[in-house]
């Protein structure tokens, strides 16, 4: 196997799959990918338990299809989850199982997956178009600059799944934004904090002076 080839030709897939669904922006929710599980006819089972590094999986046997995912996942890794899975529906289906851990998460069929995902959900030609509106030149890319980005587009695309785009398509240099940590400190200082999380800081306050 190529592994190039593989990651582009899904790359591809990942776009044919966004246009036949009607994505045509950065933001692409849950209800989105579930409206494309129900036309797979593939089940979803939100999975109580903690499974350590163990966020879901794709199954396929004589009783049909199930993506299985952890019920507490935020929202984010969630969205980038379902359709990470997605790709094993399209790609992978005669393995019955696919999932990822630590133990095969470096493997090109799960790499594959992460491939497939990130294209899905934010194209790579949308991400350069945005980035170049924004005036950022190649190599000039920042974790404030990506703060921007997700703010902008409201894209489901994790800042880690940002920032590793970033130096994959040199607008980062390799290990800079992939290795930030303070994202939402960064996303608070710009952006202001969340009103839920104002509203909840507030009643704790009260509730302590009480």
């Amino acid at each position: 196997m190529n592994r190039s080839n593989y990651y582009e030709d899904l790359k591809i897939l990942a776009r044919q799959v966004r246009a036949e669904n009607g994505l045509n922006s950065p933001r692409v929710t849950r209800t989105d990918l579930r409206r494309i599980y129900s036309k797979c006819d593939i089940q979803i089972d939100l999975w109580p338990y903690k499974f350590k590094n163990l966020r879901g999986a794709f199954f396929c046997d004589e009783l049909g299809m199930t993506v299985m995912l952890a019920k507490d996942l935020p929202e984010d890794p969630k969205v980038f989850t379902m359709a990470h899975e997605l790709k094993h529906y399209f790609k992978d289906r005669e393995l019955g199982l696919s999932y990822c851990d630590l133990s095969n998460e470096d493997k090109p069929l799960e790499v594959g997956a992460e491939v497939f995902a990130a294209e899905l959900l934010f194209p790579e030609a949308d991400f350069i178009a945005h980035l170049n509106a924004m005036g950022i030149r190649v190599g000039k890319c920042s974790p404030a600059t990506l703060v921007h980005l997700k703010h902008q587009t409201r894209t489901t695309l994790s800042y880690a799944g940002l920032a590793i785009k970033a130096e994959r398509l040199d607008f980062a240099p390799r290990d800079t934004v992939t290795a930030f940590k303070g994202w939402k400190k960064l996303e608070e200082q710009l952006y202001g904090v969340a009103p839920w999380k104002a509203r909840l800081a507030s009643d704790g306050r009260r509730s302590r002076t009480s």
